[in-house]
């Protein structure tokens, strides 16, 4: 090969090298740059998971607070409710007992 042909040659591989290395250096800067973005929008929806989970677990709190309550109530509802059979029950054995005795008593004559 003669000189001239592979200093050419020479010439134009260094241009390719040069032009390649040029090229990778702005994909590497260009996925720097994706990946910056996309870290950035991780955190933001990392974010947005913790706060809609501190939102949720305020929500289920509350809920509970509030199931809680309702059941106490109901639970008071029921204890007044068989207090109140009980004293009807209560009056109505007293009133049975006061009837069966005169029975007995008118019976008895």
């Amino acid at each position: 090969m003669d000189k001239e042909l592979k200093d050419f040659l020479d010439k134009k591989f260094t241009q390719v090298d040069e032009k390649i290395d040029k090229k990778t250096e702005e994909v590497i800067h260009r996925f720097q740059i994706i990946t910056e973005n996309l870290e950035d929008k991780i955190k933001q929806v990392a974010e947005g998971v913790t706060n809609l989970n501190e939102k949720f677990d305020r929500r289920f709190d509350e809920l509970n607070r509030d199931l809680n309550q309702k059941h106490q109530d109901v639970l008071a509802a029921i204890k007044f409710s068989y207090a109140e059979l009980d004293k009807r029950i209560t009056s109505l054995e007293s009133q049975v007992k006061y009837l069966d005795e005169r029975v007995t008593r008118l019976e008895s004559h």
